[in-house]
């Protein structure tokens, strides 16, 4: 077997673990196969003072399963969420920590966030003004930075070699993903835990986007029909909170020890839409370097493609350049492809979205079935593809996907995944 790609090791995932409304990593695949939306009233905070009262919540999360009682107390609700996927991850890949620290410099980390645990600095801040400037928590500030998650999963895990921490907006899970395979390709590691997460379900985020007229509004008592990407009539993003993390090996590595391998990495890239603070490019600009630079970093023709896990956030801004940026780029090949949403079901968990689509996205190729976009009843003549509505679909020969995601500042990132 040719080890190689283009000259440089190939990339494979071995191992998935997930902290999401939908579950784990297992139970999140079955239920994005069986339709089922993780949207619900928010239970965690308190709705009472701002309209939008849903989200993608992730409920019944004992950080204690994972990490001692009194180091998950001293954690953000983001670096709890990291480290849980992250274990949960190696021990789907056959790994243990005691192997991963005897690798140690050639294992990496690359974990992306929006925010990382926000909340931390934001309590904390909140104390020491209420309680007269008296003597802040020292540690609060320190780990409500964005690199925390990261660090705490290279600590908890032994993990020695490159670390680095994509702050990227909507689009950091996916880039972590595509750099991670980059510190592969490059020798840099032999194996990288990558994936992306976010936890700033608070009120003053809902109350924020909201205000930004982002939101699904109206859909307090029935929220699993909130997000609907690509329809006509959709109205707003579902905010939600999760994490997604991927373990990534070479395939020499991979092989020697006789590792399970849901999916081959074959490219990815980022770009910058250098337009607007929170508008898209609405002609698609970034979007379409983003693809069509993944597509030359794989060294494949956009024919090759059959599947797009999309971005699709159900606005309706970022549903149509993404229709309109995946026409440019496939062109008489698009109306072919099937599209689908996984936000429709987990709504947009900022940098940990694309970390978890792209476990959708193995699990596809790994089980040749792609999920639905749920809540798609009204086709929308400025998206005029096919998005895999409300059911899945078995796709025996499905063998090369690409998922996208896009954020503020103009981020944008995709990856090129094939079946192994």
């Amino acid at each position: 077997m040719d080890l190689l790609r283009n000259g440089r090791p190939r990339v494979v995932v071995t191992g998935l673990g997930a902290v999401t409304a939908l579950g784990n990593a297992r139970t999140l695949w079955e239920g994005l196969k069986a339709g089922r939306s993780g949207i619900r009233r928010l239970e965690t905070i308190a709705t009472d003072h701002v309209p939008v009262k849903i989200g993608g919540e992730v409920r019944d999360f004992d950080p204690t399963e994972f990490i001692e009682r009194k180091e998950a107390r001293r954690m953000g609700r983001a670096s709890q969420f990291a480290v849980a996927a992250s274990k949960m991850a190696i021990d789907d890949a056959g790994l243990t920590i005691d192997e991963i620290e005897a690798q140690g410099e050639k294992v990496g980390v690359v974990l992306g966030t929006s925010l990382g645990s926000h909340e931390m600095a934001e309590n904390s801040t909140w104390r020491y003004k209420s309680s007269g400037y008296r003597k802040p928590n020292p540690l609060s500030l320190i780990n409500s930075l964005p690199n925390m998650p990261a660090h705490y999963v290279s600590r908890f895990l032994r993990a020695l070699g490159p670390l680095h921490a994509p702050s990227t907006a909507c689009a950091a899970g996916t880039q972590a993903v595509g750099d991670a395979s980059e510190l592969i390709r490059n020798g840099r590691s032999d194996v990288t835990i990558a994936g992306g997460v976010e936890s700033v379900l608070q009120d003053y985020a809902l109350a924020g986007f909201e205000a930004m007229q982002a939101l699904a509004a109206g859909y307090n008592d029935n929220p699993e029909e909130a997000s609907q990407p690509f329809d006509l009539n959709r109205s707003g993003f579902v905010f939600s909170e999760g994490c997604g993390v991927l373990i990534l090996e070479s395939l020499a590595h991979a092989l020697r020890r006789g590792a399970r391998i849901y999916a081959e990495i074959l490219g990815h890239a980022s770009s910058s839409d250098a337009y607007h603070i929170a508008a898209l490019d609405p002609e698609g600009g970034g979007a379409i370097r983003a693809m069509k630079w993944a597509l030359d970093d794989a060294h494949v023709d956009p024919s090759e493609l059959q599947y797009i896990n999309a971005h699709g956030t159900s606005t309706q801004a970022n549903d149509k350049m993404e229709t309109l940026a995946i026409h440019r780029i496939f062109g008489h090949h698009a109306p072919g492809l099937a599209v689908s949403s996984t936000k429709s079901m987990m709504g947009h968990a900022l940098g940990g979205s694309g970390a978890i689509e792209a476990i959708a996205s193995a699990m596809s190729l790994f089980e040749r079935v792609l999920h639905p976009t749920i809540n798609y009843q009204t086709p929308d003549p400025d998206c005029d593809l096919d998005y895999v509505p409300n059911e899945a679909r078995d796709v025996p020969d499905l063998n090369m996907l690409m998922s996208n995601s896009f954020g503020l500042g103009g981020q944008n990132a995709s990856i090129v995944m094939e079946r192994f």
